[in-house]
This record gives C-alpha cells, structure tokens and sequence, in this order.
C-alpha cells in the first residue's frame, strides 16, 4: 500500500500548538537518520472530512515504496476512520490538537505549523507538500515525486508586494517592508525550511498582532449601503498569503527557493457570469468544467509571469523544460471524480472507483449524487455497463 502505516499521530500535550511545536522541534533534533527512501510529507488542510479521499487513494497506490506520509489537519475533534473517509490511507492520520481553523486569519498559519511540525518528527520526511481539500493531483505518484525530488529548493509563490493597504508599518522594525512577499500559500519545502518555519519565534507574533483581512460584511458585494470608509482604510492582510513567503526573505532564504507553486488555481475571474465565482476566492470547478479541455489547459502552462517584479518564471523539472504544476483546485467531488474515472489525473491505470469493484462503485457515485444505494446490490460485471456512471452526476 505504498507508505508504512504509521500509528495515529498523537498530540505533544494540552499545550495547543506552541507545545506542539516546542516537542516537536526537540524530538527532530534527537532523531537518528534512519536507512530508507525518502518521502514526500503530504499536509492536507480540511474543513472535515477530505472529499477527493478517493481521488488521492488512487494516486498514492501508485507508489510501492514507501515515499510517502500522510497528516491531515482538519476541525478539532474529528477523526478519519472507515465511517469518515472511503481510503484506508487517510485512517487515522488527523493530528490531534489542531486548532480552530478561520479563513483570512493567523489560525490558518498556526495549522500549517501544526502540520509541520508532526511531520517533521519522520526524518525521512525530506519535501513536505501543503495540499487543501478541494485539491486533486494532475500526474501519477512516480512522475510527482521525481519533479519534486530532483530539485534541492523549495517551491514557494514569493513575489514582492506593492499594493497599497496590505503591509502595516507597525510590523516595521521586525519585518522591514523590503521583506514583505505575498504568494500562494500551498508550498512544497525543503526539510531545512520547513524547520525554519516551526523555529519562528519572531515573525509569527508579529502577524498575529498586525497581519489582519479586512473587516467587511459577509455578503458585501450584495449590499444596497456603501461600504463604511472605516472598513477601507483597515490594512487588508491575508496571513497565509504572506507568511511562508515573508518569513523565508527575513532569513535571507530566498536563493534556495523556486519562486512559484506547483498549485495551480484560477484567479482570473472578471468574466465570470456567476457571482459565486467573483471575489477573495479562486473559481471553483463543477462537474460541468471537469473535461479534458480544461485538464490539458493547466498541464499546458509552463510559464508564469509576476507584473509586480515584470519577472518571468520558466518552469523546470531536473535541468529541463516541464509543465509548471502538479496539482490543482478547487474542484468540488464530483468534479474530482469525474476527471479520476476519465482517467485525466492522479492516472496509474485504473481509477480507484473501478478497482473497488462495481458494487461498491455504483454506491459511492450514487452516494455522490445524493441518491439511495439500493439499487447497487445486484449489480455484477455484466451488468455494470446499465448502472449509474460519473456523467450522470450533478453538483
């Protein structure tokens, strides 16, 4: 099945996350290296439960040596067992004592450490991989690992700020505003960096107290008021947009860094007819999007260009030219499913859903859709080809 299955990942105490990170970081510096392949750490951020389980089960059985880790950080208190997720490689891999994660806040950045600092008790943890819950892999296991193996950098969206409204002068002398970076906050890095991010002492404080979103109304786009003035002239912060990226320049970091994500997400949304797909938040693809054009549209980019540093980032993988991303979002499950059963991503083969057999496969797309499992029971080989397929589902 690929990676050993390690026991439930205990919580450092009751201390909440700076205990956490206090056992963790003396446990790494105690921990003998020992003999095996290295791993790629995977740090899934969820609300819950992971929708795309079965997406991602179908890439992680492409791996059958032991390259991988899982840690999943989800709300307080939830557990992954056989009742919560379909995939026996997520079973027990919440850390416990995660804290209540809020968008556009420093809590965001505090689970991202949580994560860390777990995964890096595993010395064979060498790349730790940020992956949210609307995210699906674009490759197989194999390809993914070489691309992120073969290079000795992290991978970090880092490019310099200059919008207005965002730094706070306040931050100012612990984080001087020539070290002020925003870039994606779904990074791979380098055990080294990864260390350096549970050891920060300094910077976090300071985004805590001074890195904060605006504080506007829930549904302001849909207001019939003007927005108060007030709410203007509060410094606009995203932490997770900042952090990594800021903390990493501070420490003079930033020539061991390549300076994009491998994630890719739309942000281009000034066209969209739906106002749902309009704001803060990246376009979230529907089972409608889920089609091969648009999977060969993001395999397609291997350039990404940063007006504000008018700097272009040819995308490379061991010395050549390759496609810039390996994973993407936000698709919802169905969409995710849709794409695994067309075989257009995480491809070994075989989806997942066809190796659980027909059964089991008409009841999760069934289940998917929000309909009875029912009528799934008598459901053989033969008669496979008459049930319910992917493209019947809705969103």
């Amino acid at each position: 099945m690929g990676a050993r299955k390690p026991e439930a990942v205990e919580a450092a105490g009751g201390g909440g996350e700076e205990e956490e990170v206090a056992v963790a970081r003396a446990e790494v510096e105690e921990a003998p290296l020992p003999p095996g392949n290295a791993r790629l750490a995977f740090l899934f951020i969820a609300r819950n439960r992971l929708p795309l389980d079965l997406v991602w089960d179908a890439f992680f059985r492409g791996d059958k040596e032991g390259r991988f880790s899982i840690f999943v950080h989800s709300r307080p208190g939830f557990v992954l067992t056989r009742a919560t997720t379909r995939s026996g490689f997520f079973y027990n891999r919440q850390v416990n004592n995660s804290v209540q994660v809020d968008w556009g806040e420093a809590s965001m950045i505090e689970a991202e450490r949580v994560l860390l600092a777990h995964a890096l008790k595993d010395p064979l943890n060498e790349r730790f991989v940020f992956v949210s819950d609307s995210c699906v892999p674009l490759y197989n296991f194999n390809y993914t690992y070489d691309y992120i193996m073969s290079s000795s950098t992290s991978f970090v969206d880092s490019f310099a700020d200059t919008k207005a409204g965002r730094y706070n002068p306040r931050m100012d002398p612990i984080i001087p505003v020539e070290n002020w970076r925003k870039g994606s906050q779904w990074a791979v890095l380098t055990r080294k960096h990864a260390e350096v991010v549970v050891e920060d002492e300094e910077v976090l404080p300071a985004f805590q107290k001074h890195c904060r979103r605006r504080p506007l109304p829930e549904f302001w786009r849909d207001w019939d008021r003007p927005i108060p003035a007030e709410a203007w002239k509060a410094h606009n912060c995203i932490p997770d947009e900042h952090y990594v990226q800021t903390l990493l320049a501070q420490h003079g970091l930033e020539e061991e860094l390549t300076r994009r994500s491998v994630t890719h997400s739309a942000w281009d949304l000034s066209s969209s007819k739906d106002r749902e797909r309009r704001g803060w938040h990246p376009v979230t693809y529907k089972i409608s999007d889920a089609t091969p054009a648009l999977v060969k549209s993001i395999k397609d980019i291997d350039n990404i260009y940063y007006e504000t540093e008018n700097r272009k980032e040819w995308c490379t993988s061991n010395g050549k030219p390759a496609p810039c991303f390996l994973f993407a979002r936000k698709f919802t499950r169905a969409a995710g499913l849709k794409l695994l059963d067309l075989s257009l991503i995480a491809a070994n083969g075989a989806s997942t859903i066809i190796n659980v057999g027909p059964s089991m496969q008409c009841n999760v797309i069934r289940r998917v859709a929000g309909m009875a499992p029912e009528l799934c029971t008598d459901i053989t080989p033969e008669t496979q080809s008459d049930s319910l397929t992917l493209m019947d589902l809705g969103d």
